[in-house]
C-alpha cells in the first residue's frame, strides 16, 4: 500500500516536471543548452592524430582542426582555390638547371632540374596551451624528463598542472616534413615525397640507421641530422628543393602532412612512461589552429574547444556567384572561428543518429538509404529536394559532386578480357554499354551520382562539361543529354570481338568472365545479382568469385584478378591525381601503384608525362582531350560514376557550403544556438496523456483501499 501510493506520488511530480522548457529527452548536459556547441558525431574510434601518419577523411575532421599547413582552400571559390593560411603570401617555384643555375619561369619540364619554394610564414602565431612547452623559472622544460613518481599520478594530458606555450617558427615546419622519413612513424606520403623532395629518401635511410644506436632511444632528435632538400633559411621561412618541376607541391602544402610540429611535442610524447599510458601525438595533437582536442574518450566522445592562442582570422569577404545571395557572405570580414566547442558522440547506428538529428540533436546529417525516402523527394527533372516534413522543420539540403571515381575495371594482363588488340577493346566496349550505371544509381544510390564519361570528375581542370565531355563509344548526344548506346550497338561490337551471342566464334563455348571481389555480405548479393544480369543482356556468364579483402588485395598484386571494382579520391583537384590511375608505370602488378587496371598504351604514357606538371591552360587542356580520347578506345575501365553528396542542415547551422578539398570547414561555421534551444523544446515536447490515463488508473485503482484505510483507522478501537 505505502509502495503503490509512492509510486503515484512520483508520478505526478514527473507529470509536473514535464511542464518545464528542457525537454526530458536531451542528451546533453543541462548547462550547455544555449552554449554555442555544434553536436555532431562519429562511428569509431579514429585511428591517427598524428598528422605524419593521418590519411583517413575521419580523422581530418579533427586533425585539421587543430593543425595549420601553410596553405589552405578558399571556403567559398569554385574551382577550388589554394589561399595562405600561416604563411604570409603565396610561394612561388624558382626552377634551376642541373648546376643550379636559375631557369626562366617559362623553361621546359625537361630542362629543370630542381624547383625551389620558399615559404615565408607570418610572425607572431603561436601554438595551443599544452605542457610539452611547460618550462620553470630557468627554462628548463618542467616535464621532458618524468619520473615514474611524477607519472603516478598521470591519467591525460589534462591531469599536467602546468602548461605552456610559444611562437610557430619555420624550424617547426621543417622539423614536420624530417618527420616524414622517421622509420617508426611509416608516413603513407614518405614513398611518393621521396621521389621529389631532394635528400628525402637518402634521409630515411640515414634515420633507420640512427634509430638502432642506443643513444637515439626512444627519442630519435631530428635537428641532429640535417635535410638537404629542406632547410629554415631564418626564424619564419623555410625551403624546399624538389627534383624537376612538381606544381602539385602546392595542393600538398594544404594537407596536414606539410602542418608543424614542435620538437618540444616530439619530445615530451616519446617518453616511454608516457607511451604506456597512451599519451601520444597519435592521440594527443599540439598545433596551432582553431580548436585543440581537449577530450579523446572514443567509447563515448571527442571534444574540441576554441584555442586561446589561435592567432586569429576572418571570413571570406568574397566568394562564387550566387554565394551573397544564398547569405553566405553575411559573416564577410568577421572573426574566426565562430563556435567555442564541437562535441563528437559516438553513434554506430544510422537511425539513433537520424532520430537525433531529427529531434535537433545534430545540427547536420548525411542521409542513409533508410531514411532517404522520409528525406528527399526526386522531382520529374532528376532534381532533388528535401520533403514535406523536413521542410516543416526549416531543413535544407545541400548536394555536391564528390572529387572521386567508383569504377569497374578489365585487367588489361588478362588474355581474354586485356590487352591492346582490337579483339579485346570491342569486347570492354560492348560491356562498357551494358552496364548501366544510370539504373545502378537510379535502384542503389537513390540517385546520388552521376554517370562517369572519363577519368577525371567535376570540377577538376580537364573535366569538360556538354557534347563534348561525353564518352563517344558509350554515349550518343540526344536533346542535349548523353543517352546510353542501345544494347544492339553492343552485341555488334561483341559478335566483331569474336563472340556473337555471347559466344567464343573459334570454339563455339559460351564466354565465362570472372568478377573477383571482397563484397560477400547479405546486403551485397543486390548488387552482384544486378551485375550478372547486367552481362547477361549481352548473353555473357559472370562468374562471381568471392573471396576475403587480404586475398582479394593479393590478387589485385599479381595481376591475377580478371574484372574488379574499384575507386579513387581526390588527394587535391589536379587532373595528374586521376590520370595517374591510368599511367602504365604506375601499374598496381609491376609497381605496385595505383594503376589497378595495368593498362599501359605508350601514347598515352607519353601524353601524360607531358601533361602531369604543366600548369593549367590551354595546352594542357588539348593533351587532357588527346589522353581521354585514348583512354575512352580503349576501355579499360568502365568509367563508372562521380558520387552525389547530401547532406541536411538545420536553420540554425549557418554557412554551409560543402567543400570536397577544405578539411579546416568549422571554423567557418555559425551555430543560432537560441534558435536551436527553441526549436528543440517545440520539437520534444512529452506525450503526457498516457501518463495521465496511467495515474488515473493507479489512482482509481487505490481509492478503494484508502477509503478502506481511513475508515479503519476512524473506527473505535475494540
Amino acid at each position: 500500500m505505502k509502495f503503490r501510493l509512492h509510486f503515484v506520488l512520483c508520478l505526478c511530480a514527473a507529470l509536473a516536471g514535464g511542464c518545464g522548457e528542457r525537454p526530458w529527452n536531451n542528451p546533453y548536459p543541462a548547462a550547455d543548452d544555449a552554449q554555442n556547441i555544434l553536436y555532431s558525431s562519429f562511428e569509431q574510434r579514429p585511428k591517427h592524430l598524428d598528422p605524419a601518419q593521418s590519411y583517413v577523411e575521419n580523422e581530418y575532421a579533427l586533425i585539421a582542426q587543430i593543425y595549420e599547413p601553410p596553405l589552405q582552400y578558399h571556403y567559398l571559390k569554385r574551382p577550388y582555390t589554394l589561399i595562405p593560411l600561416t604563411a604570409a603570401h603565396m610561394p612561388k617555384a624558382v626552377y634551376l638547371d642541373r648546376d643550379n643555375r636559375p631557369l626562366p619561369g617559362n623553361a621546359a619540364p625537361e630542362r629543370i632540374a630542381y624547383s625551389v619554394y620558399d615559404i615565408t610564414i607570418r610572425p607572431g602565431i603561436r601554438y595551443q596551451p599544452h605542457p610539452a612547452f611547460a618550462q620553470d623559472a630557468s627554462g628548463a622544460y618542467l616535464y621532458h624528463a618524468l619520473s615514474a613518481a611524477q607519472l603516478g599520478d598521470i591519467r591525460t594530458l589534462a591531469d599536467f598542472p602546468q602548461q605552456g606555450a610559444r611562437e610557430l617558427v619555420a624550424a617547426d615546419y621543417v622539423y614536420q616534413i624530417k618527420r616524414l622519413a622517421h622509420p617508426g612513424l611509416h608516413s603513407p606520403i614518405f614513398g611518393l615525397m621521396s621521389e621529389y623532395i631532394v635528400g628525402l629518401k637518402q634521409y630515411g635511410e640515414l634515420l633507420s640507421r640512427a634509430a638502432k644506436e642506443p643513444g637515439n632511444r626512444p627519442y630519435l632528435d631530428l635537428d641532429r641530422y640535417p635535410l638537404e632538400g629542406v632547410t629554415a633559411l631564418d626564424r619564419y621561412t623555410y625551403r624546399i628543393k624538389l627534383h624537376g618541376k612538381y606544381p602539385q607541391l602546392l595542393y600538398w602544402l594544404a594537407m596536414p602532412f606539410f602542418a608543424p610540429v614542435p620538437h618540444e611535442a616530439d619530445r615530451f610524447y616519446s617518453q616511454p612512461g608516457l607511451i604506456e599510458k597512451n599519451i601520444t601525438l597519435d592521440w594527443y595533437p599540439a598545433g596551432t589552429g582553431p580548436y585543440m582536442l581537449t577530450e579523446n574518450n572514443p567509447s563515448q566522445r571527442m571534444v574540441l574547444e576554441r584555442n586561446p592562442s589561435f592567432h586569429g582570422e576572418t571570413y571570406p569577404e568574397e566568394g562564387e556567384p550566387g554565394d551573397r545571395e544564398r547569405g553566405l557572405l553575411d559573416d564577410a570580414g568577421k572573426p574566426l572561428p565562430f563556435i567555442d566547442k564541437v562535441v563528437y558522440s559516438l553513434e554506430k547506428e544510422s537511425i539513433p543518429y537520424w532520430n537525433k538529428f531529427l529531434q535537433g540533436y545534430y545540427d547536420a546529417s548525411g542521409i542513409s538509404s533508410d531514411s532517404f525516402d522520409q528525406a528527399v523527394r526526386v522531382t520529374t527533372q532528376g532534381d532533388a529536394t528535401v520533403s514535406e516534413a523536413m521542410q516543416e522543420k526549416g531543413i535544407r539540403l545541400l548536394t555536391s559532386i564528390g572529387a572521386d571515381i567508383s569504377y569497374i575495371g578489365f585487367n588489361m594482363l588478362d588474355p581474354v578480357v586485356g590487352g591492346l588488340s582490337e579483339r579485346a577493346r570491342k569486347l570492354r566496349q560492348a560491356i562498357s554499354i551494358a552496364v548501366d550505371y544510370e539504373e545502378f544509381i537510379s535502384i542503389f544510390l537513390n540517385g546520388r551520382g552521376i554517370p562517369a564519361q572519363g577519368i577525371i570528375p567535376p570540377g577538376i581542370f580537364g573535366y569538360v562539361e556538354g557534347e563534348a565531355g561525353v564518352n563517344p563509344h558509350v554515349y550518343d548526344w540526344v536533346n542535349g543529354r548523353p543517352q546510353r548506346k542501345a544494347i544492339e550497338t553492343a552485341r555488334r561490337l561483341l559478335a566483331e570481338a569474336g563472340y556473337p551471342d555471347g559466344r567464343d566464334a573459334r570454339t563455339g563455348k559460351p564466354l565465362l568472365l570472372h568478377f573477383d571481389t571482397a563484397l560477400r555480405g547479405p546486403d551485397d548479393k543486390a548488387y552482384l545479382d544486378w551485375l550478372r544480369k547486367q552481362f547477361q543482356k549481352l548473353d555473357l556468364q559472370l562468374d562471381i568469385r568471392n573471396t576475403d579483402f587480404n586475398r582479394f588485395q593479393e590478387k589485385m598484386l599479381k595481376g591475377s584478378a580478371q574484372i574488379w571494382q574499384w575507386g579513387w579520391n581526390a588527394d587535391y583537384p589536379d587532373p595528374e591525381n586521376f590520370m595517374f590511375l591510368l599511367y602504365g608505370p604506375n601499374a598496381k602488378a609491376v609497381k605496385n601503384g595505383e594503376n589497378a587496371a595495368n593498362y599501359d598504351n605508350p601514347e598515352f604514357n607519353k601524353l601524360f608525362e607531358r601533361m602531369k606538371n604543366m600548369d593549367n591552360g590551354p595546352e594542357r587542356q588539348a593533351i587532357i582531350h588527346q589522353m581521354m580520347d585514348i583512354a575512352r578506345r580503349d576501355a579499360p575501365l568502365l568509367w563508372g560514376l562521380h558520387r552525389k553528396k547530401f547532406g541536411l542542415y538545420h536553420a540554425w547551422y549557418k554557412n554551409a557550403k560543402p567543400n570536397e578539398m577544405a578539411n579546416n570547414e568549422l571554423k567557418y561555421v555559425r551555430i543560432d544556438a537560441e534558435l536551436r534551444s527553441r526549436k528543440r523544446a517545440e520539437w520534444n515536447q512529452p506525450v503526457l496523456t498516457p501518463l495521465f490515463i496511467i495515474g488515473a488508473l493507479l489512482l482509481a485503482g487505490l481509492l478503494p483501499a484508502v477509503l478502506r484505510y481511513l475508515r479503519k483507522e476512524r473506527s473505535p478501537a475494540p
